[in-house]
């Protein structure tokens, strides 16, 4: 199976002539990285003349984040309507700078089950803030996948990709190690299972936090996961292509 990638711009570049320059960089990394599909994820104001511009089909596209209804008073938000319209055929949910900003749980759930309506693929983030010896982690990220895949049929399950983030890993200079990474895909697993049944051991899960050149192989091979979603590594031109070399 081929190793996803997700490039979670963030609020990054500065400009679309930054954004074009990076977007190249990507699409030759991607070119040299024959296992690997990528998704990426550009501020949503340069979403429609990347897209529009790319004839690939390597690369696809999704929106960092977007309002469960279709239209409506929602001053400064899109919806997912608009950014299918811009050619994004995935969206992030449940990231957790967007939890810390207030996203709730019902919301995750509201925004999966609008997404899939759309066909589009949900990129669902859960993951918890800190660890303790008393393991509540576990329930914390228990809790997110019981409402945030509340209302879907075990069908759409092979088309949600789960990224597991642990926030207390983002942006940390060491990353959890694979033997972490590999009970955490496990726990997921019997979560997302003890909901919907066996065909839920096929779910799909993504690692996001501290990933570059020299741990993603490692991570991928003994982690039980499909592939990463990134964030600073996505933004600099360099990081990212010595890690699609190291993934290839």
């Amino acid at each position: 199976m081929k190793t996803i990638v997700v490039a979670n711009w963030k609020m990054n570049p500065a400009s679309m002539r930054e954004a074009k320059k990076l977007f190249e960089a990507t699409r030759n990394a991607a070119d040299g990285a024959r296992n690997v599909s990528i998704i990426v994820a550009p501020p949503s104001l340069f979403l429609r003349e990347l897209s529009t511009n790319y004839k690939g089909k390597k690369i696809l596209f999704a929106v960092q984040n977007a309002h469960f209804d279709k239209g409506g008073a929602y001053t400064g938000e899109i919806s997912m309507v608009e950014a299918k319209d811009s050619k994004a055929s995935a969206v992030i949910i449940g990231h957790a700078e967007r939890r810390a900003m207030g996203e709730t749980n019902e919301e995750t759930r509201a925004k999966v089950n609008a997404a899939l309506a759309l066909k589009m693929v949900p990129i669902f983030c859960v993951g918890e803030a800190k660890r303790s010896g008393s393991g509540e982690h576990f329930l914390f990220v228990k809790e997110q996948l019981r409402t945030g895949l509340a209302d879907i049929a075990p069908a759409a399950l092979n088309k949600i990709l789960i990224s597991y983030e642990p926030v207390w890993a983002i942006g940390a200079d060491k990353a959890m190690s694979p033997r972490q990474m590999h009970e955490m895909a496990i726990f997921i697993r019997k979560s997302v299972v003890g909901m919907y049944g066996e065909k839920a051991m096929g779910v799909k899960i993504l690692y996001g936090g501290s990933i570059d050149a020299t741990n993603a192989k490692d991570m991928r091979e003994n982690g039980d996961i499909v592939g990463f979603i990134l964030g600073r590594a996505s933004s600099d031109a360099e990081k990212f292509t010595a890690l699609m070399k190291s993934l290839a």
